[in-house]
């Protein structure tokens, strides 16, 4: 990220200075727009509150909202006003206004008046920040586009001579070109309504002259205390040496399937039926992590922490003891309300300033609740590996497909094989009316591995490999069929 220069200045909203490259280019005018309800006005206070914090002089001037409604909104956030100068333009709302002229455009009588109360503030507060919350009420007064676009014009002029930087704020449509072409830079904000779920919010930064901003939309939320910001992930602008080597699974023969193990630095995908034991598999690699004092974060999307802790204890893995040493973290996570955005911002930050190595994330399919157009789920996804992989973490994807091993199934509802550098696919097969689990590696990209089948069980003792099928045929089918010698009347030797 770029350092702040004396030409800038933090917005006081992290996400928004990330996006920004450390700030907003100072003493400059800034259009805020959006529909109602979307954090303009929030977005103004943590500006301007910011900017007190810094000992600077920040004045408010609002034309829709009065000041008792500004305080409510500072309560509700817990915000401490103190050395913020708010002010409301009465004037809108007939106070001050004088008996109501027929014979005269308003806009040359009321507007000019409007513009010099506005100016006369702002000359006598002569501050370093300033919010004007917002335009809409003064173009509604000015009418005609030519009169507005005057105003506007006549209020840049004065406000260039003034060493402050300004937001304005105004409602998303065609009307507001105008203040878009004045504007040194525009900052959209919108809401969209998914048919599940609350509402999802958005900022994109439109235009920023001079200045270098990541592009595209970025999640947001209006949390207490503010909006908060999600930015997009760009996975290039992250980079890191690590020692490329295989990371053990603490399983002998589970390494062998895999060609020596997981490399750092990949991607892996563990797909198969519910209840083939993909969590489990995920898990021993969070233990054998552990055990080498490595940290790993679990994130749940689909199962409740205590099922999860209870079915590890159950299987002898030491999940307890290494949370409390935090070596792993479980966090549980709700798709319906959190934002693919979000859950990215939470994962490179467990990355960046945690130092996890390994990340778990359980399930994709409650992954792809949280995008409202799950044709991006795959993009997303991408990114979120790249940045993974550069950074040298050890990525495993849990995904439930249709019951079957592999071949001849129905294929999942999203490919996302194509972003994973290693595909492990598990599935049931039956012999003598029992129902069995098996494992195979189908693909990986950074290595050799085996291309045989194994069957996998589970205990009190752990997880456990088992030699290659080779009495079987057909197994990736769903439909085995016994090949071998029975031993005294039983079955396999292999089972």
């Amino acid at each position: 990220m770029a350092e702040i220069t004396e030409n800038m200045v933090e917005s006081g909203i992290p996400g928004l200075d990330k996006i920004l490259y450390g700030g907003l280019p100072c003493n400059q005018m800034y259009a805020i727009y959006g529909i109602s309800g979307s954090g303009k006005t929030t977005l103004c206070m943590q500006f301007l509150l910011h900017g007190v914090k810094l000992g600077e002089r920040c004045l408010y001037i609002g034309t829709s909202e009065t000041v008792p409604e500004i305080k409510r909104i500072a309560r509700s956030h817990q915000w401490d006003l103190t050395g913020l100068d708010i002010n409301y333009l009465a004037m809108l709302h007939g106070e001050k206004a004088g008996p109501k002229q027929t014979m005269l455009n308003p806009a040359e009588i009321e507007l000019p008046q409007l513009m010099d109360n506005l100016i006369s503030r702002i000359r006598e507060y002569n501050p370093q920040r300033l919010a004007v919350d917002s335009l809409s009420e003064i173009r509604l007064v000015a009418r005609e586009k030519s009169w507005y676009q005057r105003q506007l014009m006549l209020l840049k002029s004065f406000l260039e001579a003034r060493a402050c930087t300004v937001f304005l704020t105004d409602t998303v449509g065609e009307e507001n070109t105008v203040l878009k072409t004045f504007a040194h830079g525009c900052i959209e904000m919108s809401k969209t309504n998914p048919l599940y779920g609350p509402e999802r919010q958005r900022l994109r930064v439109e235009k920023m002259r001079g200045h270098s901003f990541i592009s595209g939309f970025h999640d947001c939320k209006i949390i207490k205390g503010g909006v908060k910001v999600f930015p997009r992930l760009v996975s290039a602008q992250y980079g890191k040496d690590f020692t490329k080597e295989a990371v053990s699974s603490g399983i002998r023969e589970l390494d062998k399937l895999l060609g020596g193990g997981l490399d750092r630095g990949t991607c892996t995908l563990i797909q198969g039926a519910s209840g083939t034991g993909k969590s489990v598999l995920a898990t021993q690699f969070v233990v054998a992590a552990a055990q080498r004092n490595e940290k790993s974060m679990i994130f749940c999307f689909d199962e409740r922490l205590a099922t999860f802790l209870e079915r590890s204890r159950g299987l002898g893995m030491d999940i307890d003891n290494f949370i409390s040493d935090g070596l792993v973290e479980l966090r549980q996570i709700d798709p319906a309300e959190q934002t693919a955005g979000e859950f990215s911002s939470v994962v490179s930050e467990s990355v960046l300033q945690k130092g996890f190595s390994i990340i778990v994330i359980d399930s994709l399919n409650g992954y792809a609740y949280s995008l409202p157009d799950e044709r991006f789920l795959v993009v997303h996804l991408h990114e979120l590996a790249s940045f993974l992989n550069l950074q040298g973490v050890v990525t495993l994807f849990n995904m439930s497909q249709q019951s079957g091993f592999g071949l001849g199934t129905i294929p999942p509802s999203f490919d996302v094989s194509y972003v994973s550098d290693t595909v492990v696919n598990l599935g049931y097969f039956e012999y003598k009316g029992a129902v069995r689990k098996a494992a195979s590696v189908f693909k990986k990209r950074s290595g050799n591995h085996e291309r045989t089948i194994s069957e996998l069980s589970m205990g009190s003792n752990g997880l456990h490999v088992g030699p290659t099928l080779q009495d079987f045929e057909g197994i990736a089918t769903g439909i085995p069929r016994y090949i071998g010698k029975t031993i005294n009347g039983g079955g396999s030797s292999c089972l």
